[in-house]
């Protein structure tokens, strides 16, 4: 008599792979193990703005006058997860001749409108201070100022340029000449 053996494929299939899974997974009798370290330092938060603006020319008596101030620019460095910048802005008061009351616009006559950004670089939700002219808001003369600009949920290093336009309210009184004012940024 003669006996006739039958075979399962997915049997023997299943016996295979888990005899190779237990050669994959054994650690060899002598072996060592060594734990591995590095660091990722990070970098600095920056902020960069043009050195001089020039707004234009206007006539006495006109209501106002408006004009870019330039690239801003927030380079942030730090390799943060969930990360946050925030840019701030401020002026001094805007001054010709001698810097009388009729020789002088003040900072709170001007407004800033950062406007949406021109680039950005990175993982961040950028959000404009004011993202329109119509949301422009008054300069102060203190710090840290007004909200220009921000970033929040960042993940890695991330920029951000924006082009702000300044819009001057000439008060009916000023007087014919150049006035100049110094505009400052900062980030933290």
């Amino acid at each position: 008599m003669r006996v006739r053996t039958v075979r399962n494929p997915k049997v023997g299939l299943a016996l295979l792979a888990a005899a190779g899974l237990a050669l994959l997974t054994a650690v060899p009798a002598d072996a060592a193990t060594t734990t591995v370290t590095f660091t990722l330092t990070g970098g600095a938060l920056t902020i960069t703005a043009p050195a001089s603006a020039n707004l234009g020319t206007a006539a006495v008596g006109t209501a106002t006058l408006s004009g870019s101030l330039g690239a801003v620019t927030v380079t942030d460095a730090r390799g943060a997860l969930l990360g946050t910048w925030t840019a701030k802005v401020f002026s001094t008061n805007f001054t010709t001749g001698g810097g009388t009351a009729n020789e002088t616009i003040a900072a709170s006559a001007v407004n800033y409108a950062s406007l949406t950004a021109t680039s950005t670089t990175g993982t961040a939700v950028f959000t404009p201070g004011q993202a329109t002219l119509a949301a422009a808001a008054p300069l102060g003369t203190t710090a840290p100022g007004l909200t220009a600009y921000s970033a929040t949920a960042i993940v890695g290093n991330n920029t951000a340029t924006w082009n702000p336009t300044l819009v001057v309210n000439i008060p009916s009184a000023a007087v014919a000449g150049t006035y100049t004012g110094t505009v400052t940024h900062s980030v933290s």
